[in-house]
């Protein structure tokens, strides 16, 4: 299983970003992918999950409003859409695959595959 993030890259604030991520190895019509970002010093964050079966979408609290998931099955790629970044927004940002939950069909606790990240930064 692999998965690789593209799309970061240094932007000013107000501008925008779409991460892409892309499995493979995995059966994508019967996966999640979850979106995650680590800012120097602090905790890995969740930011958002897309179900690549049904294209339901979940949203950490913090990322509701400027943050877009969404997903390509065709290409077994997941996007998250960034807009109108801020300084705070500067990270290494990492997608998660695994099977959907048991429990409600959005990302697990625990999710299995992991990218190596992509780093984003927000700078005048």
């Amino acid at each position: 299983v692999q998965l690789v993030e593209s799309g970061g890259g240094s932007v000013r604030p107000g501008g925008s970003l779409r991460l892409a991520c892309t499995i493979s190895g995995f059966d994508f019509e019967d996966s999640v992918i979850g979106w995650f970002r680590q800012a120097p010093g602090l905790a890995r964050e969740g930011l958002s999950c897309i179900n690549n079966g049904n294209g339901n979408t979940y949203y950490s609290d913090s990322a509701k409003g400027r943050f877009t998931v969404s997903s390509d099955n065709a290409k077994k790629t997941a996007y998250l859409q960034i807009n109108n970044l801020k300084r705070e927004d500067t990270a290494v940002y990492y997608c998660a695959l695994d099977r959907p939950s048991p429990l409600d069909g959005s990302c697990r606790a625990t999710m299995r595959y992991w990218g190596k990240g992509t780093p984003v930064t927000v700078s005048s």
